[in-house]
């Protein structure tokens, strides 16, 4: 595997632009070459010869500014395992190539400094192998080819004089699916093969914010060639031509940090030190090194798909990065050339930075650099400024500093604000609060005049046009809603009776002439001795007897109350008599109470409606007299809306039907009615014009009563005439609606 040394110059490109000290800042556009000297410039040309000339002296300067190395052909050849070589000819000695990655889309880009351009075909088609095409551009004294690939695959460059050799595929030196990646220049000579002057320091590991797991190797010479791969399910992380000291030959368990790191393992695997970190779990991973610290970090992937998009904060394309001791204004070239973004580099930006960055967004990749290196970027429109976090922040305080003593010089303007659906004491109040949330400035007043609703203001333009945004955005029409509500009560009643009414009289007469009487009670028995008494004195004989009444007469007295239907049966003998009378009653009874009352609340304000009856009753005192209250029997609706955004009701209510109950007794005598109560309270949201069932109450009552006389009201099948029976089933049902309707052009409860 060959390495190439970059030879970048921070100022080459088209999208870095230093910005000078306390100057303003020029945003550099894509596609814009920045030139070594100025045209002459042939404004208000009349003459041709002029004109001619003119072009003359441009092409010559320009001329003199191309670079002396042109890129004049590309050789494609392929090899064998589907391997391909492009060989970029030059017109020179080849530079030092600067390449990296990009996943989506697969890419190698290879960057020619201080080269030009001299194909006329900027597109070569290959499709061999992973190599679908080779495409050129040339842009500020640089040219860039860009290898376009099926897919990521391992890749080699060397320089072979005026040729640099690109080998595409999967190559014996090349790792599992890493690349080969370019490194900075050495200044001093190469180490030799096999010496291992480098060591690690430190071995740490880190919990992240996030729940990641962050592995930090402190290593001694920041030029230390990294090598990370995936192997059997666990991530291998070489670090070449280095020594392990023995303390640090050790497994670290950190399962209970909680991340996707479950073990690391430090051995010296012959010439290299070797990390073997086992993970555990859904993880994403991202290694980077920043000078001498290397960091490897797995952060856990959430379970869902929805979670995952939302935790991603990077969405810049991706890249792969792995430069030794390069300029910190290089790498933000690079970035900006890979993103195609403007950035503007403070001048006080210096330093380099050692990086390793493995398939990270761009956006990461800056966001990491500018962390390592104390600065910090501001994005203005499509520019993007960087620069060190301490000179940002003054500079953001010299401009805050500077429009606050602009503020305390500029003349006041007085001004009047009319309010046209708001209270204007309520708005003056909100501009004039003390404190940091106030709106008006320190010299500025605010007064009302009640009688036409206006704001009388003093103070800034400035402040005056805030205050007048605000004026606007919050004296609109309240919103009103319609909420009518629908409460049902239910009621099915059904009732059975059966009844019967059994008697016997008999009468005869004992051996000594007297009366023998059987009736169905006392009142029929004497009835018939006192008629045989009157006739023993009148005639000597005791008979006839006079038959008694009725209800005197049955024994077994048990009929329905108000019958809808009966049948009697007598039988009448020389001495006796036998009464029967079956009755029976079937009610059945269906009603449905609906109450509809309805209100118009404003938006966030309570609207109550009700109508019933109040009930009076007597209530005695500690002193012992009595006083007169009132207990309410009413249908109401109580209800606060609050309107969203997306035109749905948050309602808050309250739904209540009372009626007149059982009269009850009283402590200080006599009666008072009870209260039925039916009452839901509850918060509900409904979409504009959607009815929903706030509650409901099912009741069901089912009852059997049984009257009978003692032992004959069980026998078997004669036991019914000695029996009533009476079964009742109730069922009861309460159900209350709600429909919200978003009064838009008026307001009407009909």
């Amino acid at each position: 595997m060959t390495r190439i040394r970059p030879a970048i110059s921070a100022h080459a490109g088209r999208s870095v632009v230093p910005a000078q000290a306390g100057g303003p800042i020029i945003p550099a556009h894509a596609g814009t070459r920045h030139l070594k000297a100025s045209a002459p410039r042939c404004s208000h040309l009349r003459r041709p010869l002029v004109g001619a000339a003119c072009l003359l002296a441009a092409s010559a300067l320009f001329a003199a500014d191309e670079p002396a190395t042109q890129l004049e052909d590309i050789e494609v050849q392929a090899l064998p395992g589907q391997q391909v070589q492009l060989r970029l000819r030059l017109s020179g000695p080849a530079p030092e190539p600067l390449s990296f990655t990009i996943d989506e889309p697969a890419r190698i880009a290879i960057d020619l400094p201080e080269t030009g351009l001299a194909m006329s075909d900027r597109r070569t088609p290959v499709e061999v192998g992973a190599v679908q095409s080779v495409s050129t551009a040339e842009a500020g004294g640089r040219t860039r080819v860009v290898v376009n690939l099926d897919e990521m695959v391992a890749y080699e460059t060397r320089v072979d004089g005026d040729s640099i050799l690109i080998t595409v595929g999967d190559t014996a030196s090349s790792g599992a699916t890493a690349a080969t990646f370019a490194t900075a220049p050495d200044e001093t000579a190469p180490r030799a093969s096999g010496s291992r002057e480098g060591g690690i320091e430190e071995i740490d590991f880190r919990r992240g914010e996030d729940g990641s797991g962050r592995v930090l190797v402190t290593l001694s010479d920041p030029r230390t060639a990294v090598d990370v791969r995936q192997e059997g399910g666990r991530i291998v992380v070489d670090f070449e031509d280095t020594n392990l000291p023995g303390d640090l030959m050790q497994r670290h368990d950190v399962l209970d940090f909680a991340t996707p790191v479950k073990t690391i393992d430090a051995v010296q695997a012959g010439s290299a030190a070797r990390l073997i970190v086992e993970p555990t779990g859904n993880y994403e991973q991202v290694a980077y090194q920043s000078d001498e610290l290397f960091t490897l970090e797995l952060a856990p992937v959430p379970e869902s798909v929805a979670e995952a998009e939302e935790a991603r904060e990077y969405i810049g394309e991706r890249l792969t990065l792995n430069f030794q001791d390069i300029e910190t204004r290089a790498v933000l070239q690079l970035l900006a050339d890979v993103s195609q973004q403007n950035i503007v580099v403070s001048d006080s930006v210096a330093g380099n930075v050692t990086l390793r960055l493995q398939n990270v967004p761009w956006d990461q990749a800056l966001d990491i650099v500018l962390r390592t290196k104390g600065l910090d970027m501001r994005r203005r429109d499509n520019v993007i400024l960087v620069a060190p976090a301490e000179e940002i922040a003054a500079r953001e305080r010299q401009e805050l500093q500077a429009r606050k003593d602009r503020l305390e010089l500029e003349p006041l303007r007085f001004e009047f604000v009319q309010v046209n659906y708001a209270k204007a004491d309520d708005l003056a109040e909100l501009l004039s609060a003390e404190g940091k949330n106030a709106l008006l400035s320190e010299r500025g007043s605010v007064s009302v005049d009640e009688r036409t609703n206006t704001l009388l203001l003093q103070d800034t333009p400035e402040r005056l046009a805030d205050i007048r945004r605000l004026v606007q955005t919050l004296d609109i029409p309240v919103r009103q809603v319609l909420i009518e509500s629908r409460i049902v009560i239910v009621n099915d009643d059904f009732s059975r009776q059966l009844g019967v009414r059994l008697g016997t009289t008999f009468v005869t007469d004992n051996s000594s002439d007297g009366l023998i009487s059987v009736s169905g009670s006392a009142a029929g028995n004497d009835t018939i001795i006192g008629s045989g008494l009157d006739n023993v004195q009148n005639t000597g004989q005791p008979f006839p007897v006079q038959t008694p009444a009725l209800n005197d007469r049955f024994n077994v007295n048990l009929p329905v109350n108000n019958p809808a239907g009966r049948i009697a049966l007598a039988i009448l003998d020389e001495d006796y008599l036998i009464d029967l009378e079956l009755s029976a009653l079937q009610a059945e009874g269906r009603g449905e109470i609906v109450s509809t009352p309805r209100v118009i609340a404003a938006n966030q304000k309570e609207s109550s409606i009700e109508q019933g009856v109040e009930i009076p009753f007597q209530e005695a005192a500690s002193s012992g007299a009595t006083t007169t209250q009132f207990k309410k029997a009413v249908l109401s609706l109580k209800v606060t809306p609050q309107i969203t955004p997306d035109s749905r009701i948050i309602m808050d209510m309250v739904v209540s039907q009372d009626s007149v109950g059982e009269q009850v007794p009283s402590a200080t005598g006599g009666f008072v009615p009870s209260i039925n109560t039916r009452e839901v309270i509850t918060q509900v949201v409904v979409n504009d014009g959607e009815t929903v069932v706030l509650g409901g109450i099912y009741e069901t009552e089912r009852r059997e009563t049984s009257s009978k006389v003692p032992v004959l009201g069980d026998l078997p099948g004669i036991g019914v005439l000695f029996r009533t029976t009476q079964r009742d089933s109730n069922k009861a049902e309460l159900l209350i609606f709600v429909t919200p309707r978003i009064l838009r052009d008026g307001a009407n409860v009909y």
